[in-house]
């Protein structure tokens, strides 16, 4: 594996960068990213491939020196989080992360991780005129529930609401909520109608999963972001708006947290705006059909 040395900087040549994952064919990543390397005047490639957990390591360890980073979906972001040598606080809460920068020292690679999804959700919800969150529910786990959960708490939640198929593999997600001081009561499907009104749903069930959500209560205004995007409306956004509610695609969390990951890409620094970011933003959205609010 390439590793960090004391030495002198090695400058890239070329950029290449790519989305990793499994499955990856409905990945919109290379357009949104595509869209901002246009805007911003680069000639690098943003290309997806396919890749399973047990082979991410090997994979990483092969790219040579023109690759400036990856883009990781599931079920690599666990793997992904164990290969960075320094790891974001959003990463480090969440023991994933879905972003890794490479740096050189004399051709030897420095890895670091960053988990850009907890602002893509925080950012869909306040582009949507989310203003008041007391209260929040989650429908779903696994990688995406824990981003979800820090983003709640960062938009003012104190108690949120887990639904799970089996209440048993909630543990993370109370161990979690303990860390960063958020309330989490956990539910099982068969009880949604006990579940107390939020002010924001965040969905992080598989757009073609059937589940029946018409019994969630929620209070009014409330919004509904749905991570998923293969499948749009998906059923709960179906089901969401029907009722009057608001639903926002993943689609959106994707463009979002996508301009954080250009961020880190082209200058190192998450939180520092792209020259003309607002350009950049506007051709991203435009990329994959969102308005200019990204939603």
């Amino acid at each position: 594996m390439l590793r960090a040395k004391r030495g002198g900087r090695h400058i890239l040549s070329t950029s290449n960068l790519a989305v990793f994952g499994s499955p990856i064919e409905h990945s919109r990543s290379p357009i949104l990213h595509a869209a901002a390397y246009q805007a911003l005047g680069l000639d690098w490639s943003y290309s997806k491939r396919q890749v399973e957990a047990r082979e991410f390591r090997g994979i990483l360890d092969s790219l040579d020196t023109s690759w400036r980073g990856l883009s990781l979906t599931m079920p690599l972001k666990h793997e992904g989080f164990l290969s960075a040598g320094s790891v974001d606080s959003h990463g480090t809460y969440t023991q994933g992360v879905n972003t890794l920068s490479f740096s050189y020292l004399e051709g030897f690679r420095v890895v670091r991780g960053y988990n850009t999804d907890v602002y893509g959700i925080t950012a869909s919800f306040t582009a949507a005129g989310l203003t008041n969150c007391s209260r929040a529910t989650i429908l779903g786990g696994g990688a995406t529930a824990l981003s979800a959960l820090v983003a709640l708490d960062e938009l003012g939640a104190e108690n949120v609401s887990v639904v799970l198929r089996d209440v048993s593999k909630a543990d993370l997600l109370k161990s979690l909520g303990r860390e960063i001081g958020i309330s989490v009561d956990v539910y099982s499907l068969a009880d949604l109608d006990a579940v107390p009104a939020g002010d924001a749903v965040i969905s992080s069930i598989p757009g073609t999963a059937a589940i029946d959500i018409e019994a969630l209560d929620r209070t009014t205004g409330a919004i509904m972001l749905d991570v998923a995007y293969d499948v749009w409306p998906s059923p709960r956004a179906d089901s969401w708006t029907r009722r009057g509610g608001v639903a926002i695609s993943g689609l959106s969390m994707l463009a979002y947290q996508a301009i954080k990951q250009v961020r880190i890409f082209t200058a190192g620094v998450p939180d520092q705006e792209l020259p003309r970011e607002s350009e950049v933003a506007a051709a991203m959205f435009a990329s994959v059909g969102l308005n200019e609010r990204g939603l």
